[in-house]
């Protein structure tokens, strides 16, 4: 049997550390006694009081607990209280304009060391509001005796257990502003102990909070959760098994909706469905992403990773003939509904696993397409980039969460399949995070 590791000890005192650089996650880097540590809370060219909070073999971590020399001229002071023990945001200490170049540095980076690609020409940052632009988000929820309260809330920072906060910068203010009130609302439920999490989701309208109920609701916490609503313009929705199963308390309220007005369509969603957090953002990146496609009238197209049809209505006003494809049924018939009510019939939906293409499908077999469009979850593209560049089209647009995936995917393009990168940029789609919305464009000769 093999000896156990030990486990080294972490250092007590706090050390002095000079930051070279920033680390993809937005972490400070520093080299202490020839060791790697990342520094949360650190710009480069800072020095800072450290203290370490964990150690490993190939590299430590710490947290700055202050700038003791040459504070970085992009430094800013964070405008909430709880920042640094809430674990939603990482990059409040530095200006915004500072954020997006960092993030535009990452996906060239990542171009450059996965894919061994760059792009042609970069495209100016999509950037918009940097406070209380989040519409969507998931808060959890637990009832802490020994603190005499209800946390509601994000995750600490560096731990599993939720931040003791009282309001959120990020997220829409309606809700941002209202953490005490909620905290105090399920405070006050027999259930209080049963909620687990609050789903947030508002559209340009309305307003919902899905409460995931482990068990059933008596009528009086129900009565309690329905006052609430009426008090505060929030539709009230329980969710007591899967995001199939929640339902409005009211059974009458109107549909969360929202416009793309650029091309005048509007889209229903459920308040569990999948859409994005900064509805100004979405609006222009939709209007980017066609741009750069720039579909014709009776060209064929083709949009992987559909979802509610966000790309895809805006496609069809284009006059192109457009086949969209999701892998989650609930979706596709939203999207089917969304053409339906929008007036759109020159879209044709299907459901399909694209992380297991079926070359048989019928949208793919044999088919041709002009232009494609692709949004995938942050796995990326990778088993469907094959299909893809079978299908002959010569122009190719690839929304992307996660720049590493990106990379990966366009190297596989040009290397593999000869396309171009032409294109790329980032959009500020979660201000204040290391996370990076990005767009890139591929064409390929004839």
């Amino acid at each position: 049997m093999g000896r156990r590791r030990r486990r080294q000890r972490l250092p007590e005192e706090p050390v002095t550390a000079t930051i070279e650089s920033l680390s993809h996650e937005g972490r400070g880097i520093a080299r202490i006694e020839g060791k790697t540590v990342f520094v949360d809370n650190a710009l480069p060219g800072e020095t800072v009081r450290m203290r370490y909070r964990s150690v490993g073999k190939r590299f430590d971590a710490g947290i700055a607990e202050a700038v003791i020399a040459d504070p970085a001229p992009e430094r800013v002071e964070p405008a909430c209280a709880f920042y640094g023990l809430c674990g939603g945001c990482s990059l409040q200490h530095m200006a915004p304009e500072a954020q997006i170049r960092f993030k535009q540095q990452t996906l060239a980076e990542a171009f450059e060391h996965i894919g061994k690609v760059a792009p042609r020409h970069w495209l100016e940052p999509l950037t918009g509001p940097v406070w209380g632009y989040r519409q969507k988000a998931r808060l959890g929820v637990r009832n802490v005796p020994k603190k005499g309260r209800v946390l509601v809330g994000f995750r600490e920072k560096f731990s599993q257990y939720l931040a003791d906060m009282r309001s959120c910068e990020v997220l829409d203010p309606r809700v941002g502003h209202r953490l005490e009130a909620l905290s105090e609302l399920i405070g006050s439920l027999e259930a209080k102990s049963r909620i687990a999490q609050i789903e947030v989701a508002i559209g340009d309208e309305q307003a919902a909070l899905v409460f995931r109920n482990l068990d059933p609701l008596n009528e009086a916490d129900q009565a309690r959760l329905a006052a609430f609503g009426e008090q505060s313009g929030f539709q009230i929705w329980l969710q007591p098994g899967g995001p199939d199963t929640a339902q409005p308390l009211d059974p009458d309220v109107p549909p969360l909706e929202y416009a793309l007005p650029e091309f005048n369509v509007r889209l229903r969603f459920r308040p569990t469905d999948f859409t994005q957090v900064n509805a100004e953002i979405n609006r222009r990146m939709v209007g980017r992403a066609l741009d750069l496609l720039a579909p014709e009238p009776g060209e064929r197209v083709l949009e992987l990773f559909c979802g509610l049809g966000n790309f895809s209505l805006p496609l069809a006003r284009s006059g192109a003939d457009i086949v969209a494809v999701e892998g989650e049924a609930g979706l596709v018939q939203r999207a089917r509904e969304n053409a339906e009510r929008n007036g759109i019939d020159n879209v044709t939906f299907h459901v399909a696993n694209l992380f297991e293409p079926d070359p048989d499908a019928p949208w793919l077999r044999g088919q041709h397409y002009d232009r494609i469009l692709f949004d995938p979850p942050r796995s990326g593209a990778v088993e469907i980039l094959p299909f893809v560049a079978a299908t002959g089209a010569r122009r190719l647009v690839y929304v992307s969460c996660n720049p590493a995936t990106l990379a990966r995917d366009a190297g596989i393009l040009v290397h593999e399949h000869g396309y171009t990168l032409e294109q790329a940029g980032v959009m500020d789609m979660f201000p204040h995070t290391a996370h990076v919305e990005s767009i890139a464009l591929f064409t390929r000769e004839g």
